[in-house]
């Protein structure tokens, strides 16, 4: 028996219609109004299951507009489904402003959990899982995608994102003058028949993908960084700062700097400058 004035945010299929809970079945069949992102993709989903509840459009562009429709309709005691294309709603699909609101005015908010494409991918990947980061799908301009990169360069987790098939040779060619040559996996048709996992470097997967264009949504899963401590003594980190002081970095940035490359002190940088004649004198 479903609450009244609830709002059940449900998992869908994200590929294989059997991925879908008995909970969220039963869910569809007795609320009084399914809020769909793609009314006509949803709809073959209900169809397979032949459930006749009605649905009406929530997606990206009329969002803000929906959720306060839908908030009226939850205050006056209708049960709503929220469902998106596939997966769970809130997750790189539209969702997030609806739950907020009906959190914000004390209705009652249900997740309902069910397939979801960040996690299988991982799990897919074989890359480590203790410790993660979702990032969802970059930006489509080549500049701003590049930005957003840099600020993840030295992540200790493993790095999930999303990625439509005519942008993904673009994307691993960023991330390789980013990354570098790190491993990566591109996990390909999930859950459907010709589900892939491409394992191998960055550079690997974007030679593999210029030869072969890839077809269905995308998961690029990145390794952690690994950090690699340079070898080199005292007079190496002396001649280092020099070289970042001549580029136009104060003494004191320059050593801070040296210090976090070769993780030492900075103190034990400062003495090595003391003893050092890479300086001038005066």
């Amino acid at each position: 028996m479903l609450a009244k004035g609830t709002l059940y945010v449900c998992g869908t299929p994200i590929g294989n219609l059997r991925d879908i809970t008995l909970r969220v079945l039963d869910t569809l069949r007795e609320v009084d109004l399914i809020a769909a992102e793609d009314t006509r993709h949803s709809r073959k989903l209900l169809q397979h299951y032949q459930i006749n509840t009605r649905m009406i459009s929530y997606h990206e562009h009329n969002e803000k507009k929906k959720s306060l429709e839908l908030v009226e309709k939850l205050k006056c005691g209708q049960a709503i489904a929220l469902i998106s294309d596939a997966g769970l709603p809130g997750i790189s699909d539209p969702g997030t402003e609806l739950i907020r609101l009906c959190l914000e005015e004390s209705i009652p908010v249900d997740v309902l959990p069910g397939p979801n494409a960040a996690l299988t991918a991982l799990v897919l990947s074989g890359m480590p899982t203790e410790h993660f980061a979702f990032h969802g799908f970059l930006p489509s301009s080549t500049g701003a995608k590049k930005r957003s990169l840099e600020q993840l360069v030295n992540l200790p987790q493993t790095q999930i994102f999303y990625e439509a098939p005519h942008r993904l040779v673009a994307t691993l060619e960023a991330m390789s003058e980013c990354f570098g040559d790190r491993s990566a996996a591109v996990v390909r048709e999930l859950t459907k028949l010709h589900q892939q996992v491409h394992s191998g470097t960055i550079f690997e997967l974007k030679e593999a993908f210029e030869t072969s264009e890839p077809r269905g949504e995308c998961c690029i899963i990145l390794a952690p960084y690994v950090p690699v401590k340079p070898i080199g003594g005292p007079e190496q980190w002396c001649l280092e700062v020099k070289e970042r002081v001549d580029l136009g970095l104060t003494k004191k940035d320059a050593m801070k700097d040296v210090a976090k490359r070769y993780g030492v002190r900075k103190s034990d940088v400062y003495q090595a400058l003391l003893g050092s004649q890479v300086f001038d004198k005066k």
